[in-house]
């Protein structure tokens, strides 16, 4: 874990795959964290979960360090203030070379998957996101997307309806391969600061392993 930036009332810091936005557990980014401060000689940190990011996702992440900070940076989420880019391999290649996708998505909690229905109904949300294709190598295609929505696993679901799953990411159709975790990385955030309102932008590099290393960025 990389801490990026850290003031009274947020940090932000680069989130690893495999671990988790909020809890209590060993690998919650707020146990992380709050030890992470407690080293640097803080007593009782503590750390608001307010922005989620899926447990495979790597990237830029944010949380509040007090509960008016989280108050107003849940606000600015809601009012669409947050602004969140992504790059992610898919398998396959995309019919345009950029494109708004807009779908109806559901997810079924059971089962812990979103899906791309075809009418609204109890618990369906809008979804859209742009994309722009950067480079194809060896059927693998690296993508810059933007999001315009924040639904439960919303890149992967609606690249997975249109039969390019994202690299690594078997829950939604991508073949077994060496890819061990699902290609997504949320490399640039930016979001006003939740006191003074002052822009704040952070951004990281894609990983350096399989399928990211086929490309140069």
């Amino acid at each position: 874990m990389n801490v990026l930036f850290i003031d009274k009332h947020i940090i932000v810091c680069e989130k690893p795959s495999g671990t988790v936005c909020e809890g209590e557990g060993a690998n919650a980014l707020p146990t992380l964290l709050s030890r992470y401060l407690t080293e640097q000689g803080e007593k009782n940190p503590q750390i608001f979960p307010v922005h989620r990011l899926d447990k495979e996702t790597v990237g830029v992440c944010v949380f509040a360090r007090t509960s008016s900070a989280a108050a107003s940076l849940s606000a600015s989420i809601t009012e669409g203030r947050f602004k969140k880019e992504y790059f992610a391999v898919v398998c396959g290649v995309p019919e345009k070379n950029s494109d708004t996708l807009t779908d109806l998505l559901y997810y079924d909690r059971n089962r812990g998957k979103s899906f791309v229905v075809n009418r609204q109904r109890n618990g369906v949300k809008k979804a859209s996101l742009d994309y722009e294709l950067i480079a194809t190598v060896k059927d693998l295609s690296l993508l810059r997307i933007k999001l315009h929505t924040g639904r439960t696993h919303q890149i992967r679901v609606q690249f997975a309806s249109r039969g390019l799953p994202l690299a690594g990411d078997r829950r939604y159709g991508a073949l077994k391969s060496n890819v061990s975790t699902v290609s997504l990385c949320a490399y640039k955030l930016s979001f006003p600061h939740p006191v003074d309102g002052q822009q704040m932008c952070f951004s990281v590099d894609a990983p350096n392993t399989e399928p990211w290393d086929l490309f140069d960025f």
